[in-house]
């Protein structure tokens, strides 16, 4: 796994996170995360278009070897669900275009993985994820660009199955 980068996505429509993470000396160093915004007003097909060519242009420069991705799960909002999976669909297009392996992870599992708790909170993982790689709590780490660094951590703290 030494040199591998893997990118972490935290899947919407409105807000797309990103953490990236490269696995140097057997350890997982944060390289960077973020987010894709859309434009909140915007028609979904303007949001999609711009999630897609924003993160063509980011696999292009920073070139991971993997992409992870939450699977879709949700409750009770069945329209975010349908724009997160309508955001996940381009996700996994622009991997594909890009010849990029796609990993995916489900939520509760992601949060068993971390935080031994698959019932966790979000401030929980970005807690957790703020700890792991030592961010300065003055630094910007909203609950989409956390999640996504978690998605990518995932894959190496994940067990073998």
């Amino acid at each position: 796994m030494e040199g591998k980068r893997i990118l972490g996505v935290d899947p919407g429509s409105g807000r797309l996170g990103l953490g990236l993470i490269e696995i140097v000396n057997n350890k997982p160093h944060l390289i960077h995360y973020d987010c894709i915004t859309t434009t909140p007003n915007a028609p979904e097909t303007q949001k999609l278009k711009h999630i897609y060519e924003e993160l063509v242009h980011r696999l292009s420069e920073i070139k991971p070897d993997v992409l992870t991705i939450e699977t879709l799960f949700f409750t009770r909002n069945v329209t975010s669900a349908f724009s997160v999976g309508q955001a996940r669909g381009v996700v996994l297009l622009a991997a594909a275009q890009a010849n990029i392996e796609v990993t995916e992870i489900a939520p509760l599992r992601l949060k068993k993985v971390l935080l031994g708790n698959g019932t966790a909170k979000k401030k929980d993982i970005q807690n957790f994820i703020r700890h792991y790689f030592d961010i300065d709590d003055k630094k910007k780490l909203g609950d989409d660009a956390a999640d996504a660094v978690a998605i990518a951590l995932s894959q190496v703290l994940q067990p073998e199955t």
